[in-house]
């Protein structure tokens, strides 16, 4: 599957390191397109300043649309296989969110708002989710699947909207 949105590989703000994989290759692929966005709103940021207030606009909105689908199949996943954190999973993507549209707020109302400031704060925020609370989940899947075998719980991760089969560790 090729990602939806594109960004030379050495033009940009994050680049895509297999470390990132979470092993759920649904995931990884939005991961990627994550990243992608990040990096096309970072490129914007450095245009003349109408054509970066216009992509700006453009990119952000497709980043929240993207943003909330993608977490939307990764609680999906998480209630299906009951997941013990998701409540706090949840909180974390819901207070991502509100980051976000404060962002776009300030950026409408041009005050308290530095275009390269909230690209580096959703590069940090996007690895460090990654990294550590969506390899959690990832972690909790496998060892689901080890345990449960071929059982009907291991059915309905790799049937749950594609976003699962997951690479063994």
């Amino acid at each position: 599957m090729e990602p939806l949105y594109s960004v030379p590989e050495n033009n940009g703000i994050i680049r895509w390191d297999k470390r990132f994989s979470v092993g759920i290759p649904v995931i990884d692929e939005q991961h990627k397109n994550l990243v992608n966005l990040t990096n096309e709103l970072f490129l914007s940021c450095i245009k003349d300043t109408d054509s970066a207030n216009d992509n700006f606009k453009k990119i952000v909105h497709k980043l929240v649309l993207y943003t909330k689908n993608h977490f939307s199949i990764e609680e999906r996943i998480m209630e299906t296989l009951n997941f013990p954190d998701i409540a706090t999973h949840k909180k974390e993507h819901e207070a991502f969110i509100k980051q976000i549209l404060q962002g776009v707020e300030d950026f409408s109302r041009s005050s308290r708002f530095v275009p390269n400031k909230f690209v580096r704060y959703l590069r940090d925020w996007i690895l460090a989710h990654i990294a550590m609370t969506d390899k959690r989940y990832a972690d909790y899947i496998v060892e689901c699947k080890k345990r449960r075998g071929s059982g009907p719980a291991a059915g309905r991760m790799q049937k749950h909207d594609g976003a699962v089969p997951v690479k063994s560790a």
